[in-house]
Order: C-alpha cells, then sequence, then structure tokens
C-alpha cells in the first residue's frame, strides 16, 4: 500500500514531535476507515488506512466560542481559538503517534444513524510557510463521517480547508484539492459499537 498524500505524510512526521499521550480511559468512540486519496501528485490514487480516536465530544460552549471567533475575528481567529482547545482526541496512521483532533460534534441522523464533524489545525511545513504557499490560506483539517445504525459508512476528509462564516448560523468549507480524501470502509470499533 502506498502512503497517502501531503497532508498525511507530514502527519507522521509532525506527530513525532507534537502527539501527547493518550489519555487515561476509554474513549467515547474509536473508528477505523480505508483512506483514498486521488489527488495525489503521481496521478495514482495512493490509500492507507486510517484511526480516528475521539476521547470526547466538543462542549457546547467550545462550539460557541469556535463560531463567535469565525464570525468576529475571521479564518486567523478561528485558529487561534481552536489551537486553545485542548485535543480531544486523534487521528492516526498505523505504526505513528497521530494527530490531535480539537474539535469533534455528532449530529444524530433521522434513519438512527450519524454525523460526525470533525476538525483540527493542520500542520505546516518549514517550507510551506517559509515560501507563503497559497495552501497557508486553508490551515484546518476537516472530517466529515456519516455512519449508518449499524456502525458503518463513509466520509471524506478535507487536508486543507478554509472555514468562513456567511451568516449567523451558516458556515462555509472550502477544500483546497479538487478532490477530498475518500474514507470508505468506515467502521465503529468501539466497545458496544457506538455512542
Amino acid at each position: 500500500m502506498k502512503r497517502l498524500g501531503p497532508f498525511l505524510a507530514a502527519l507522521l512526521i509532525v506527530s513525532l514531535a507534537t502527539a501527547a499521550p493518550l489519555a487515561a480511559g476509554d474513549p467515547v468512540e474509536r473508528l477505523t476507515a480505508f483512506a483514498v486519496d486521488l489527488a495525489a501528485p503521481t496521478g495514482r490514487a495512493r490509500t492507507g488506512t486510517v484511526d480516528i480516536v475521539i476521547e470526547r465530544w466538543s462542549t457546547d460552549a467550545e462550539r460557541d466560542r469556535l463560531f463567535a471567533a469565525l464570525r468576529e475575528g475571521g479564518t486567523e481567529a478561528l485558529l487561534e481559538a481552536l489551537q486553545d482547545i485542548d485535543r480531544i482526541g486523534h487521528l492516526q496512521s498505523p505504526g505513528t503517534l497521530g494527530y490531535p483532533l480539537r474539535f469533534a460534534h455528532e449530529i444524530p441522523l433521522p434513519d438512527g444513524g450519524r454525523r460526525l464533524l470533525l476538525a483540527t489545525d493542520r500542520p505546516i511545513s518549514f517550507l510551506e510557510a517559509r515560501s507563503q504557499a497559497r495552501t497557508l490560506e486553508y490551515p484546518f483539517a476537516v472530517i466529515d463521517i456519516r455512519l449508518g445504525p449499524d456502525g458503518k459508512g463513509e466520509g471524506k476528509l478535507l487536508p486543507l480547508a478554509k472555514v468562513e462564516a456567511h451568516s449567523r448560523h451558516l458556515v462555509e468549507i472550502e477544500n483546497y484539492e479538487i478532490e477530498p480524501v475518500r474514507l470508505t470502509q468506515v467502521r465503529d470499533v468501539s466497545a458496544g459499537g457506538g455512542s
């Protein structure tokens, strides 16, 4: 299997330097997925497995604080507010320590399934920062997963995302790449199969 694109490659490098030890106790959600990166620079899809561990759900107060920061101060204020939140879980590929997640929200769906929205600040490489690449305008990584009542589903990972507020309650997420990383064969592997 080939490695995933630039975000997950950076995840492997950055996680070794920044990952905090896992919190004591059981996570509230543990997912595994097969990731397919169709926007790989080689033109060939890159694939690999990804594990997502959610240690706790974000509070309503944290969600409101993040939205207020975005609405009042834009992307930079949202980034600062997100970085002030302690890690609530992590994203990792096999054999790595993982990269911290800072936001996790669960939305029940009418069919008995669930939608999970996860976000974090993404790693910025030294070369990216030095060259002032356009990608610096996309400082977030966003994961959107839909699970059925059986704990299985699919999703997408936006490794380079921009988040903007368009009204009092509407947030728009723009992906830098043409295609997000597709998450297939997503499975809830938590004890008990979910929350």
